[in-house]
């Protein structure tokens, strides 16, 4: 499968009562839609995966593919606990996903043999499966081409920043796999890096700020060099400023600034905290500078 573009991570939108919203979730999803995104990424970090139960889960993904309806590709979360992977990569292959993002098991830490298998058991369900390396999963050269050997491993998401490490993991899985893999750049507000990303072959890159001001992630992607540079300066950096301010902001500010698109998201779950009014105050004025710059 051949991803192109910005990627799509959207928010998980929850009622006044807490609960799933599937109506807003298939509003938002269509909303980011209309900016061609290379992929959907449903019930993924940004979508507060880990606070989710299995059947929220299959629901969240069930809805993104719906409300898709082809435009683009659609990938789902699966991952932490074995058991509940397996369950979630099944219920995504029902409903019809494209693929997963195959988040890091939590807590037991194994060696790479156990990871391996890991990936192996979730990569059996039938479905493209991208590989997250992020926190404890810090993986070599050498370890990314034996997960690339798997039938149905098509990628790797980096989530760590270690330049030197994917450079030489891109170098290895080129030479000993072929072009077909896929790197993208996961870290958050992946568009301050992506200069640094570019230089070592690897083009795609999940956008956070897709989610709510998707003109503005756009424009920096394919706008002209100038207009790209003042985003980075103007709206990309304060952001990430803010954004270090509070742990757990890189999803809840994301979440405050879909609600302030109009489209009530409602709150982020436990652990995560939702953000300051005044961070909220900060944000709104971030996107409003930055639609500005693109002329929105």
């Amino acid at each position: 499968m051949k991803l192109s573009g910005v990627l799509f991570f959207p928010v998980t939108p929850f009622d006044a009562a807490g609960e799933l919203s599937r109506d807003r979730l298939a509003e938002h999803v269509t909303r980011g839609l209309e900016h061609r995104p290379g992929g959907v990424f449903a019930a993924c970090g940004t979508g507060e995966f880990s606070a989710l139960s299995e059947a929220e889960h299959a629901a969240v993904v069930r809805v993104a593919v719906q409300a898709a309806g082809g435009r683009a590709p659609v990938f789902a979360g699966a991952g932490g606990p074995y058991g509940a992977a397996l369950n979630q990569a099944r219920a995504a292959r029902e409903a019809g996903a494209d693929g997963l993002l195959l988040m890091p098991p939590y807590l037991a830490a194994g060696p790479f043999q156990g990871l391996a298998a890991y990936v192996r058991g979730i990569a059996e369900v039938g479905l493209p499966v991208i590989v997250y390396q992020r926190g404890a999963i810090s993986l070599t050269p050498e370890q990314v081409v034996e997960l690339a050997r798997i039938p149905n491993v098509v990628g790797l998401k980096d989530g760590l920043g270690d330049i030197d490490r994917i450079r030489r993991i891109v170098l290895a899985v080129r030479r000993e796999i072929g072009d077909g893999f896929t790197f993208f750049n996961g870290l958050p507000t992946a568009e301050l890096t992506m200069d640094a990303y570019r230089g070592i072959g690897v083009e795609l890159y999940s956008s956070a700020a897709f989610a709510f001001a998707p003109e503005i992630a756009t424009a920096y992607l394919s706008g002209p060099a100038e207009l790209s540079a003042r985003l980075l300066t103007e709206f990309y950096e304060p952001l990430v400023r803010l954004r270090a301010r509070v742990p757990g902001y890189a999803v809840s500010l994301v979440k405050a600034g879909v609600r302030l698109t109009g489209l009530d998201a409602g709150s982020v779950r436990p652990p995560l905290v939702d953000p300051a009014p005044e961070h909220v105050a900060e944000l709104e004025a971030l996107i409003k500078h930055g639609r500005s710059l693109v002329g929105a």
